[in-house]
């Protein structure tokens, strides 16, 4: 459910000087490049194009999964989250419940992937390995055709797409800082082994590298991006060639209750194409038990280690232990995408601070993927400067990524219907 037409106006109307601010920035009509057709509420999503930079948030209302194209048709998934929580505190799933979510994920990249002559997934990064980012399993879940594994999240995306690389924070031993024994955890495990044992490819995520994740040359004449490794496992990017800092203390000096946990080791990203940026860190926080454990604090170094990027997630769902008022400063975006789903998602002060001209000057916009109408009524005095609580979010980039706008696509079935369009921003 968007927010009404005369609010949604009425917000758009105060992005639009953000453009106009930006000296020689050219309209979208000057750019020296093919341009998808002109989304239109109720047109379908217009398809993806060589040059363009696509970043879907897929709103499944079980948990995170973020699909994006890049200009030369490379493909690259950032989680597949299928929690299955109940619905007194998880908003109903989108499209509906007869499929599984990682199901509804595999048919959407198919149908973007196909769009674009495609047919393989190139990359899936897991930030971290919890359900609501790879996915849950329970005695009910199917097996996996001749395999020893369950589906649901990941494993059921990969049953339908084949996947050249997988990337993940804890490979191969999955022991940092403690081996998660659960049985999602276990599934995706099994799933990884087999790839291993099918000669597939597995890597562990590298910090500080920004050729992990490169161009696959789908589309030679493209024009070409960066996806930098910013930070995971207490190691984040010093901005320095590939070097990194470790900010963990060595654990055996460290009372057990007080180890990091898998959020706080979450892989974080930084997408650039021309002057355009994206950051997105799984569920990493920024909460340090009031001052108590200051290494807990891994999201404020990867957002200094990042910079001021253009869209950025609000990490960990918009949760209370996620965006300090020192990483919405040091990001300070011109949209930003909360990746909700739960009865917790967002948190009221990270409203505050995203929507706060005192952290960063100007106005900016704030999507949300789905949020539960109890949230929506708590949080009402700033849930309704949401720009969208429930669709798609998909940000699309020109080449050179001078500017960029935001589409909103409906998620109760799968015709890509948009919903609503922003003007263009200035990257």
């Amino acid at each position: 459910m968007t927010a009404p037409n005369d609010r949604r106006r009425r917000l758009l109307g105060a992005l639009l000087p953000l453009a106009a601010a930006s000296a020689g920035a050219a309209p979208l009509r000057a750019l020296a490049a093919p341009a998808p057709a002109p989304e239109r509420e109720g047109a379908p999503l217009a398809a993806w194009q060589p040059g363009w930079l696509d970043i879907h948030h897929i709103a499944t209302g079980r948990g995170n999964a973020t699909f994006v194209m890049f200009p030369d048709g490379t493909s690259l998934l950032i989680d597949a989250g299928a929690s299955l929580n109940g619905l007194d505190v998880s908003v109903a799933p989108r499209p509906d419940g007869s499929r599984r979510p990682g199901e509804w994920i595999a048919r959407y990249l198919r149908r973007h992937l196909g769009r674009a002559g495609l047919a393989g997934l190139d990359y899936l990064l897991a930030t971290h390995l919890h359900p609501d980012h790879t996915g849950d399993v329970d005695a009910a879940s199917p097996l996996a055709a001749g395999g020893t594994w369950r589906l649901g999240g990941v494993t059921d995306v990969a049953e339908q797409i084949p996947i050249y690389a997988v990337i993940d924070r804890g490979f191969p031993d999955y022991d940092v800082p403690l081996r998660v024994d659960a049985p999602f955890a276990n599934n995706y495990r099994a799933w990884i082994a087999a790839r291993r044992k099918a000669g597939q490819r597995v890597e562990a995520f590298v910090v500080g590298s920004a050729a992990q994740i490169a161009a696959r040359g789908h589309r030679s004449a493209a024009t070409g991006f960066e996806v930098r490794n910013i930070a995971a496992n207490g190691e984040v990017w010093t901005g320095q060639a590939s070097a990194t800092r470790t900010l963990f203390p060595p654990l055996a000096s460290v009372a057990r209750a007080d180890w990091p946990n898998e959020n706080q080791c979450s892989a974080a990203v930084r997408i650039a194409s021309g002057r355009f940026s994206y950051f997105t860190a799984g569920d990493l926080t920024s909460y340090t038990q009031d001052g108590a454990l200051p290494w807990h604090d891994v999201l404020g170094p990867a957002a200094r280690a990042a910079g001021p990027v253009s869209v950025a997630t609000a990490d960990h769902h918009g949760m209370f232990d996620g965006l300090s008022a020192e990483v919405v400063r040091t990001l300070r975006p011109r949209a930003w995408v909360i990746p909700s789903w739960h009865i917790a998602h967002p948190d009221m002060l990270q409203l505050e601070r995203m929507f706060s001209e005192r952290l960063y000057p100007g106005p900016r916009a704030v999507f949300a993927t789905t949020v539960m109408r109890e949230n929506l009524l708590a949080n009402g005095r700033l849930t309704r400067k949401l720009l969208s609580h429930d669709g798609h979010v998909v940000v699309r980039v020109p080449p050179g990524g001078d500017r960029f706008y935001v589409a909103v696509t409906g998620n109760a079935d799968e015709h890509d219907s948009v919903r609503m369009v922003t003007e263009q921003f200035a990257a």
